[in-house]
């Protein structure tokens, strides 16, 4: 089965957890798409900087802040996710209040802890 994932606030820079997520997302062969401030390629996932409407997102992990979430909002809930997970420095109970009235899943945890413990 497929879990394509969306990573929003995906980063260039390698030290960001976001970049690692993307690497381990496709070590781990899983689909991958992302959505980041900047234009370009880490592994082999394209970063757009438009919201664009990816079909069959099963999974959308976010490395935004709370407040930078808020423009995503119904962006997120458009692409009807399984489930949307919270990394370290993401939870807001607000957007996963607005996410179970939408019937969507939501996880406080860290995808990279997910993807090494075979939970993901």
């Amino acid at each position: 089965m497929s879990k394509k994932t969306l990573v929003i606030g995906a980063s260039l820079k390698e030290e960001r957890y976001s970049n690692r997520a993307i690497q381990k997302l496709r070590a781990h062969q899983i689909e991958t798409v992302a959505i980041g401030l900047r234009n370009g390629i880490v592994a082999d996932v394209n970063i757009d900087i438009e919201k664009i409407q990816y079909d069959n997102i099963d999974t959308v992990t976010l490395y935004l802040n709370p407040k930078r979430q808020e423009q995503y909002y119904n962006y997120i809930v458009s692409l009807n996710p399984k489930r949307v997970i919270f990394n370290p420095g993401t939870e807001n109970f607000e957007f996963i209040k607005m996410l179970k009235e939408n019937n969507i899943e939501s996880e406080i945890a860290c995808t990279l802890v997910l993807l090494g413990t075979n939970q993901y």
